[in-house]
């Protein structure tokens, strides 16, 4: 397989990467034959996957919108994948320029594009770094510049929980993000979930993922909405990500469909 002027060299193009396949969901053109061939897959599996990106990148739109109208103006996108229409920096500093963004992820073609996209913006950052491992995110010189800790921050987890293990720990990492903010702070989840699905389909998805760089762990809400576990789940609570404050009630029709659960939490004090 040719290897693109864009692609790093240290990339295994052969290995399909969810960053990637997430991309190619969304209609994106950063992404390899491995990463096409195994989003094909996981489509013939569950054919709403990618409504479900679809949904998760509404549910991401509407949720910046309402943290910068309630007067959050620093975020950390954890997780943040490949650029595409509608990023946070660009919802957040439509509505308030002053507003600073940090993106996070560990994908080497997520955290080069973003680069890319971003240069010349000095109140965004990127960071190559890991969800599971909070601290370092936390400690990295380019967190510490752009984000005041001891004013409110909304740390964004969107669409990434999934590949996050029970065996890591989410509770412990969430919690570990949690104590570095202050009150008035924000926590954005959202993950897929096997609620409602069937145990063919649940174990098909499965079976995709595991040939990526991230098995899939999916969720309850009832699990999900643990997670939040500090924070004071802001209306209507955890639910399918179509129907958290939907533009039109339209949009909110199906929503089951779009597999996957989001809320946001908000953490008094």
């Amino acid at each position: 397989m040719q290897r693109p002027d864009w692609a790093p060299e240290t990339i295994d193009i052969e290995r399909p990467s969810v960053a990637r396949m997430y991309d190619y969901y969304l209609g994106g053109s950063h992404n390899f034959a491995a990463d096409r061939a195994a989003a094909q897959a996981m489509v013939a599996a569950v054919p709403e996957a990618p409504l479900m990106a679809q949904a998760n990148r509404a549910f991401l739109r509407r949720a910046v919108q309402f943290l910068v109208d309630e007067g959050v103006r620093q975020f950390l996108d954890i997780g943040s994948g490949i650029p595409t229409v509608g990023n946070v920096h660009e919802i957040a500093q439509r509505a308030a320029p002053e507003s600073r963004v940090v993106y996070v992820d560990v994908d080497p073609v997520a955290v080069a594009h973003s680069r890319e996209i971003l240069d010349g913006n000095a109140r965004t950052a990127v960071v190559q770094e890991d969800l599971r491992r909070p601290d370092r995110i936390l400690a990295h010189p380019d967190v510490r510049r752009l984000l005041d800790f001891d004013q409110p921050v909304a740390v964004m987890i969107v669409a990434v929980l999934h590949f996050v293990p029970d065996a890591d720990g989410p509770a412990a990492l969430l919690r570990t993000l949690r104590e570095a903010l202050a009150p008035g702070s924000f926590l954005v989840l959202s993950q897929a979930s096997d609620d409602g699905r069937s145990e063919e389909e649940r174990a098909e998805a499965e079976r995709v993922y595991r040939r990526t760089d991230s098995p899939l762990s999916v969720r309850s809400r009832a699990e999900l909405t643990a997670l939040f576990d500090g924070f004071e789940l802001v209306e209507p609570g955890v639910v399918w990500v179509p129907q958290w404050r939907p533009e039109s009630p339209d949009s909110a029709e199906d929503a089951e469909r779009a597999v996957f659960l989001g809320g946001v939490g908000r953490l008094g004090g």
